[in-house]
């Protein structure tokens, strides 16, 4: 069994697209911001989308094994544009609404009120979501 996942196609480009994604985002906040910030190896959000990567390099993988009109490829279509509607919109909202409720507590409690920020960096600008996309489709077409 563990070598037919360490022989899978599909499995394989879809993680190593995901993981190019998120060492991309350390070097865009590099280049960017001038500092080392390890936590976007993880982190949800930020430019590119490793979500959208993920998804489309194994949408793009499916459509190349199995055929671009395939049942397969079709599902594996309808969840990446499912995932990358959510990165754009859903979770891009939250994440604004975290910045609100975030200042709001600033702005009332000041640092008497010892807690937890929420996190504001959750989702993507439609630009990170179409960055992510083209890694992955990249990265399935060299593989």
């Amino acid at each position: 069994m563990l070598q037919e996942l360490l022989n899978n196609y599909v499995l394989k480009t879809a993680l190593f697209a995901w993981a190019l994604a998120q060492l991309l985002k350390v070097i865009f906040v590099l280049l960017t911001q001038k500092r080392w910030d390890f936590e976007r190896l993880v982190g949800a959000g930020g430019m590119p989308s490793s979500h959208s990567a993920l998804v489309t390099s194994l949408t793009f993988a499916i459509g190349k094994e199995l055929g671009f009109d395939s049942i397969e490829f079709a599902m594996a279509f309808t969840v990446a544009m499912v995932v990358m509607y959510d990165a754009a919109g859903v979770r891009r909202a939250a994440g604004k609404q975290a910045e609100v409720l975030n200042q709001i507590l600033d702005d009332f409690y000041h640092a008497e009120f010892n807690r937890e920020r929420l996190k504001e960096l959750l989702g993507h600008t439609p630009v990170e979501v179409l960055a992510g996309a083209a890694i992955g489709v990249i990265v399935a077409i060299l593989l």
